[in-house]
């Protein structure tokens, strides 16, 4: 009888010491990262999921109920997901708020007449394209797991100084890449406003159809205009998105004689089977995709 109880003691004890911190994280980018940092210790979902559009997601009552259950809410901020407030007041959620971008410099998204009227207060919100931004995004993710669960705080920061290494040799290889290229080569074309952090950190000169936001149709005159800088700048390819629909995009290729340089991702990563499944890959894949187009 002993024996028995003290395996039933066993048996028991790890259901607590073992339970994972419950996290929730608006999107698959932010999902990734937070799983990177968190490690055994937690167990991460992703509202908006591979290859989905966080820009026009709509939370269901499921995505309710996974706020409600979680400790650590992890978002990008600058107006991203402009649904994040509605849905935590739902959700009554009173854990850990993580906002990824607090303190990081944001760009002032440009003006344009691409249809466009949802600039999220002006600012662009995507600056997980910028490895050098990105180690915010680390430092606030790590402070947050600590704050809720400060027992891994040696865990935590051990695995964010090891994950901000990787990102900066992925900035330093990125930075001696773009740099073989004369400058007057290095202009694209892609679907929305989403990577012009990557074109600040690396000169890149980068047009869009759409602004930073998805949540709108592109105007005729918009187009228009954008056609003519096409053929005025010379830009050699255009870049269609995992998340965006791809036939404007192609009949502008076919328009304007513009090669289709391929897919990038933008605001979410690939299915777990594609080249771009976390963070590291995806912004290793979107730099060699856009590098392949200026040869």
């Amino acid at each position: 009888m002993q024996r028995f109880l003290c395996a039933l003691l066993w048996l028991t004890i790890p259901m607590f010491a073992w339970a994972k911190l419950p996290v929730v994280a608006s999107f698959s980018i932010l999902a990734d990262m937070t799983r990177v940092i968190g490690g055994d210790r937690v167990e991460v979902v992703s509202l908006v999921g591979p290859d989905q559009d966080t820009h026009v997601f709509q939370p269901s009552p499921a995505d309710v109920k996974k706020v409600a259950a979680a400790k650590v809410l992890v978002m990008n901020g600058l107006g991203l997901e402009g649904w994040m407030e509605r849905l935590s007041k739902a959700a009554n959620f009173k854990g850990v708020k993580v906002v990824a971008t607090q303190g990081i410099q944001a760009r002032i998204a440009a003006d344009d007449d691409h249809g466009d009227d949802h600039h999220h207060g002006h600012l662009d919100p995507h600056a997980w394209h910028d490895p050098t931004r990105v180690q915010t995004y680390i430092r606030n993710i790590a402070a947050g797991l600590i704050k809720a669960d400060p027992a891994g705080k040696q865990e935590y920061a051990q695995r964010a100084a090891e994950y901000s290494k990787k990102v900066q040799a992925l900035d330093a290889w990125a930075k001696k890449a773009f740099a073989a290229i004369p400058l007057a080569k290095r202009k694209l074309l892609t679907s929305h406003d989403a990577f012009a952090y990557l074109g600040d950190r690396y000169q890149l000169k980068i047009l869009s159809i759409q602004g930073v936001s998805t949540d709108a149709e592109a105007s005729a005159k918009g187009v228009a205009q954008l056609m003519r800088q096409v053929r005025q700048e010379k830009i050699g390819a255009l870049f269609i998105e995992n998340m965006s629909d791809k036939r404007l995009l192609e009949q502008l290729a076919k328009e304007s004689k513009v090669t289709v340089g391929g897919k990038l991702y933008a605001d979410a990563l690939s299915g777990a089977t594609g080249p771009a499944n976390n963070y590291l890959d995806m912004f290793r894949y979107n730099v060699q995709t856009i590098l392949k187009s200026f040869h």
